[in-house]
């Protein structure tokens, strides 16, 4: 079942689950979470069926409310968000999706969070060789405007093999190449936050299409797909 929107209660059900982080409240409540839990479902599921309008996508992701909590320090058992991902299809189409809902932190993100060591090996030659047109498409001001700047981790000075003097070593540092977008409360609410949504991963196809020509041919631009 599709839903083509995010419902209040569905905030309200996760702002009452931060405050109340036990088992015994979330047993008491576990009606009312498959119910709100129904209805996120129709949503990302809605949201799916947007985005193959627009791109090949392989499948969707919906990650459990359950925490493990084996090797975390916070035991809290539930994770007081929603979030799914999706993933493009086949080797030639790099990139994936990720949406999250919480009550004042709900974002989209799109990019490589962690890529192999393969992948980022090959993107940071890349730029070694020349990031002129990977800056070129980042800081357009369309792009931009949406998508802020790129955001993860990154070494403090230099990988291994690389100079801590080359003039793309901004770039080159980073361990993950990733664009995300926040949202408010009222943005997530409004009727047209599918919509907000999908033009928003639409426009970070142009960087998916390079960094998919980038992680599908040799520095030569030889293809590696057989």
């Amino acid at each position: 079942m599709e839903n083509k929107i995010i419902s209040k209660q569905i905030l309200d059900f996760l702002d009452d689950l931060n405050k109340n982080n036990n088992r015994e409240w979330f047993s008491e409540n576990k009606e009312r979470f498959r119910k709100i839990e129904t209805q996120v479902k129709g949503f990302y599921n809605f949201l799916l069926e947007k985005m193959k309008e627009q791109d090949d996508i392989e499948k969707l992701k919906i990650f459990r409310i359950y925490r493990d909590v084996r090797f975390s320090k916070d035991k809290s058992p539930y994770k007081s968000h929603f979030a799914g991902s999706m993933s493009r299809k086949g080797n030639h189409l790099r990139g994936g999706y990720y949406l999250q809902i919480k009550p004042k932190e709900s974002f989209i993100a799109a990019g490589f969070w962690q890529p192999n060591k393969e992948d980022l090996f090959r993107i940071r030659k890349e730029l070694e060789l020349d990031a002129s047109h990977f800056r070129t498409l980042i800081e357009e001001p369309g792009f931009k405007n949406i998508w802020g700047n790129l955001v993860g981790e990154e070494v403090k000075t230099a990988p291994k093999g690389f100079d801590k003097l080359d003039p793309n070593i901004d770039l080159i540092r980073k361990k993950a190449f990733v664009f995300v977008r926040n949202f408010t409360d009222k943005e997530v609410l409004a009727d047209s936050f599918a919509e907000e949504v999908s033009s928003s991963f639409l426009r970070i196809r142009p960087y998916f299409d390079l960094m998919s020509d980038i992680l599908t041919t040799d520095l030569n631009g030889e293809s590696l797909l057989n």
